[in-house]
């Protein structure tokens, strides 16, 4: 989704020059980017600090002030395929936006390849990791959220195993695909945060339990990813020279949408909850 944000990612010629709404879908895409990757770099650190800290210092107890009943001390191998996925997905979170730089790409591809293996590696981890956890002790929402977010996993996995495979057979302009892909999949814990905190000030907890039963939270189960990958797909189609100006104008109007909410949204967590995490290492 960000790729190409700040430099045309894909393969087809650009539209021209004089096109408006051409330029109205870059600067839109351009802003895109940056909010998306200010605010995911804050939030990967924040997972580092907290989640991946609390396992590494043996307190992983601490989770559980954030989010009830995801440690739980009889289940070894859930809480370490929890703490492998909050540690990968942190990287993914906090590494992503230098992955996909056009700039680091063109001037330093050895770094830009290396980078690549380590971010591949860890969307794996990440997806796998997320699928132990599920495996051995199922999700606190019931099998529609083991569901959702079994899938949501799957998918992790192989869009990663896409964007190499064809890195290595150095079809650039599919594995850039492919890498949007896997950046829009990878957003999505901080997507999920981020979506129930507005739903939750907006309307006061509606269509939520404690448990994660409600339908709000069977939604969430599947929207805290599948929106981004069709906001990927605008991108692409979008960033295309064979998109014409009515699609380009569409896809720049629901970017900016997303642009203005998600910039509210980050200053509230980052301010309340992430940046005073990462200081004190406490949430």
């Amino acid at each position: 989704m960000a790729e190409g944000m700040l430099a045309t990612a894909n393969s087809s010629p650009p539209a021209p020059a004089g096109s408006w709404a051409t330029r109205l879908f870059d600067f839109s895409s351009r802003a895109l980017a940056v909010t998306t990757w200010l605010s995911c770099g804050l939030f990967g650190l924040y997972i580092l600090v907290f989640y991946a800290g609390a396992l590494a210092s043996l307190s992983a107890a601490r989770w559980n002030n954030v989010l009830p009943g995801l440690y739980t001390g009889s289940h070894t191998a859930a809480t370490y395929g929890m703490g492998i996925h909050f540690a990968a997905g942190g990287t993914i979170l906090a590494m992503g936006f230098i992955q996909l730089l056009g700039g680091i790409r063109a001037k330093m591809p050895a770094l830009h390849r290396w980078l690549g293996r380590v971010y591949v590696t860890a969307a794996i981890l990440a997806g796998l990791g997320g699928l132990a956890f599920i495996v051995t002790s199922g999700t606190i929402g019931g099998i529609t959220m083991n569901l959702g977010f079994g899938l949501y996993g799957i998918l992790m996995v192989c869009c990663a195993v896409q964007a190499y495979r064809h890195a290595r057979a150095r079809q650039f302009s599919t594995h850039r695909q492919w890498a949007i892909r896997l950046f829009a999949l990878a957003i999505g814990s901080w997507l999920y945060r981020m979506e129930y905190a507005i739903w939750f000030l907006a309307t006061h907890k509606l269509g939520h339990t404690h448990n994660f039963h409600g339908p709000f939270d069977a939604i969430m189960a599947f929207f805290f990813y599948v929106p981004n990958l069709a906001v990927a797909e605008i991108y692409l189609r979008g960033a295309s020279a064979k998109a014409g100006p009515v699609f380009k104008l569409a896809g720049a109007l629901i970017l900016s949408v997303v642009v203005g909410v998600l910039m509210v949204a980050t200053y509230f967590f980052a301010t309340k909850y992430w940046w005073p995490a990462i200081i004190n290492g406490s949430a």
